[in-house]
């Protein structure tokens, strides 16, 4: 049998999420440099509407403005379709964040990469 398993498909993938996870927690972004295709976007919803941004503005903000620390991330879901993925992770204190990530990968030369990263902050309770 020369095709992966689902299984080992869905490793793979959660490998390159982790990719992500770690590097947001130790606020350097070249751990997860190979975790995204370099024409990579991410996109949220703002006060202005949608808002779009190449990767770069994700890695120089986690180089910039992030201090490490210690999150309580979970992969939700991960759906793969042949060379197609789509996953969300929900992030607890990312340097005092609250995130729901929705990612698109693409498995190309065996690899998979993030191609696009959707995003929503959650509103941090005070108290």
């Amino acid at each position: 049998m020369t095709d992966k398993t689902y299984v080992e498909e869905y490793t793979a993938v959660v490998k390159t999420l982790s990719k992500y996870l770690e590097s947001c927690a130790k606020a350097d972004s070249s751990i997860m440099l190979t975790a995204f295709h370099a024409d990579a976007a991410m996109f949220t919803v703002g006060e202005s509407g949608v808002t779009r941004a190449p990767i770069q503005a994700l890695f120089d903000g986690i180089d910039n403005d992030f201090k490490p620390s210690t999150p309580n991330s979970a992969v939700v879901s991960v759906d793969i379709v042949g060379t197609v993925a789509s996953a969300r992770v929900d992030s607890d204190n990312l340097d005092g964040f609250r995130f729901s990530d929705f990612f698109h990968l693409l498995k190309a030369n065996g690899e998979w990469q993030i191609v696009a990263k959707t995003f929503h902050t959650h509103s941090t309770p005070t108290n």
